[in-house]
């Protein structure tokens, strides 16, 4: 058996898993991180649909008890190799009612990343004309913030298949805060699955699990445990801990409204350059469309005569709708996800849909050509909520035991989740450190 004694263990490298060992290295902790899957950034797959079916968990076709599709990475970098690079800061609301403050902490990332809209040339022809026309009829579209700088990338080549994985380096993923990591001493232990988190006298002490291709059995010691192993892979593994999580969820329930005109379409701009907000629906629109394979794999979920419409990919426009949903459902102990729309829920993504479809007719799109897509989850959270499985401090009932990742979250924050996931492992870190 591999054995090892750290100071800091942590399960996932996600944006949470990332940060706060990035954080605790160069803090001069001992840090060992543990993940999963491996580095794609390398290999000619990454950022292809073949890729894309090799590292998403289930070949991409992990869908809920009910039939919503969940994509979820499970590779070095975690959800931000497979995003659309969005960035917004924390809800107010965080601070506000539960007490946690994390704006000072995502504002300093901000800055560090550059987080900024894509320049004006660069957000798309086709995506700038939706949201002109989203405008004209008396909407607020704005530029939308993003962990994208075009100046890295040798060749800017981002369209609807970068959400397979950024090719052109332009995107900031969550591996570059590992590499940080490393770079500072951590150690990083790839394609290494957690079974079990180890718990003496109501304490945690460390991880076991299996390592690499010949799953050898591993155990670590460590003084801090931090789970950030995402809002599904998290609760399960805290239930071997001895702690109930995992009931209730939210998802931030999303869909796509598309329609086709005479003039291209969105396939080559890149994905989610625009942004508006519905106070009133608590929705958030933008400018999105399935990369061109996946489109009729998406659309064979809506029923079988609907990949008949994958001719017209290259002239339709997409306006996604992005719920911000309440909790429900949740993990069983096979780690099925189950997730049922609440009834106010169902209602507002209709009148939210008209109102998408209002802006695709304002773009030039028949009316003949407007479908909406099934269903899908795309922020898996709230499964480890703050106030419930941890304290303000990401701290659970077991002492040591921290989780740092969207599975914290008290509810769906209806917006861009990185950042606010950012600067909670900043703020996990600084009470580590200070401890």
């Amino acid at each position: 058996m591999n054995t090892v004694s750290v100071d800091v263990v942590v399960a996932g490298s996600g944006p949470g898993g990332a940060t706060v060992a990035r954080e605790l290295a160069r803090a001069g902790k001992s840090v060992l991180i543990v993940e999963r899957g491996r580095d794609w950034r390398g290999s000619p797959l990454y950022g292809t649909y073949a890729g894309a079916m090799m590292y998403a968990d289930r070949n991409a076709l992990l869908f809920t008890r009910e039939g919503m599709q969940i994509i979820r990475p499970l590779m070095l970098g975690g959800a931000t190799s497979m995003y659309a690079g969005c960035a917004a800061p924390p809800p107010e609301w965080l601070r506000n009612r539960f007490g946690v403050d994390v704006e000072a902490d995502s504002a300093a990332f901000a800055a560090e990343l550059e987080v900024r809209p894509l320049e004006p040339a660069l957000r798309g022809a086709a995506s700038t004309r939706l949201a002109d026309a989203a405008n004209s009829i008396g909407l607020d579209w704005q530029p939308q913030d993003k962990f994208m700088r075009p100046a890295r990338a040798q060749r800017f080549d981002c369209g609807a298949h970068c959400l397979l994985g950024c090719r052109c380096s332009a995107k900031w993923n969550a591996a570059e805060f590992v590499d940080d990591a490393v770079a500072a001493g951590a150690l990083l232990w790839q394609s290494s699955r957690v079974t079990k988190i180890l718990v003496e006298d109501g304490v945690a002490i460390g991880l076991s699990g299996l390592r690499g291709r010949r799953r050898e059995k591993f155990l670590v010691r460590a003084q801090h445990v931090i789970i950030a192993a995402g809002g599904i892979g998290t609760p399960l593994l805290l239930r071997t801990a001895g702690i109930d999580a995992g009931r209730g969820m939210a998802m931030d329930t999303t869909m796509m409204v598309y329609g086709s005109s005479d003039e291209a379409g969105m396939g080559d701009d890149p994905p989610m350059t625009w942004s508006s907000t519905d106070a009133e629906l608590d929705v958030m629109y933008s400018t999105l469309i399935d990369p061109w394979l996946m489109y009729p794999i998406i659309m064979a979920v809506k029923g079988a005569r609907w990949p008949a419409t994958w001719p017209r990919w290259g002239r339709t426009l997409g306006v996604m709708v992005k719920l911000r949903d309440e909790l429900s459902g949740g993990i069983d102990a096979r780690g099925r996800v189950s997730r049922r729309l609440a009834p106010g829920d169902a209602a507002r993504l209709d009148r939210a849909e008209e109102t998408a479809r209002r802006i695709l007719i304002a773009a030039g799109c028949a009316q003949d050509t407007l479908i909406r897509t099934p269903l899908r989850g795309t922020h898996p959270c709230a499964t480890a909520r703050i106030g419930d499985v941890t304290d303000v401090d990401l701290e659970t009932a077991v002492a040591n035991l921290h989780v740092c990742d969207a599975s914290v979250f008290p509810e769906a924050l209806g917006r861009p989740t990185v950042l606010t996931i950012m600067g909670l492992a900043r703020r996990l870190a600084r009470r580590i450190t200070t401890r």
